[in-house]
């Protein structure tokens, strides 16, 4: 069982990255990633949400919903809009410089797809409890990679001599594409990721 609890952690994180293997999560990604700092706050608090996530799918899907499935992606929704508003609330009264840092991304978690994305994934998977957990923070685990990965390149561009047609959001997305195509490397690291 550990095997693959292992396997699903590092397949969450590295194999099939959210961010960069399944291009979800693209939001905070380009937009919290100027600043390490900013980037690694970002990710625990995506790790946060998604682990309450993959609790609250699985409290739905075997407890509240077994046989209405056809309310599981708007029970998804209004579960992970509550709990980003609990996150908001916590880091605006524990720590008001992070949350004017994070701004307008900071909602946006719920309207993140990696969130939905997991709920489904994890439904679609038949995970378990554990099974789910370590799913969830395999995939925090893994936005918060690529956040730091984007946010420490991007600020050593800012400290380079770059040519002036490639500098702000083209030379993100050269950036965001470039880590993509290093990620997908890993493609073949598990067998059964």
């Amino acid at each position: 069982m550990s095997d693959s609890l292992f396997g699903i952690l590092i397949g969450a994180m590295v194999v099939n990255n959210f961010t960069l293997y399944y291009f979800l999560g693209l939001c905070p990604f380009m937009g919290v990633s100027g600043r390490i700092a900013t980037a690694v706050r970002m990710g625990m608090a995506n790790i946060f949400v998604l682990t309450l996530t993959s609790i609250s799918a699985w409290i739905l899907n075997n407890f509240v919903l077994p046989h209405a499935p056809f309310l599981r992606v708007i029970s998804f929704i209004v579960v992970i809009a509550s709990l980003v508003q609990i996150v908001e609330m916590a880091i605006k009264k524990l720590s008001p410089t992070l949350f004017r840092q994070l701004g307008i991304f900071l909602p946006l978690i719920t309207t993140n797809c990696a969130i939905l994305g997991l709920a489904i994934f994890q439904t679609n998977k038949a995970y378990g409890f554990f099974e789910g957990l370590f799913y969830a923070i395999g995939a925090g685990l893994g936005l918060t990679l690529a956040l730091v990965l984007m946010a420490s390149i991007r600020e050593e561009t800012d400290r380079a001599d770059v040519p002036r047609i490639a500098r702000g959001m083209a030379l993100v997305l050269i950036i965001a594409g470039s880590l993509s195509l290093a990620f997908m490397g890993f493609a073949g690291l598990l067998s059964s990721a």
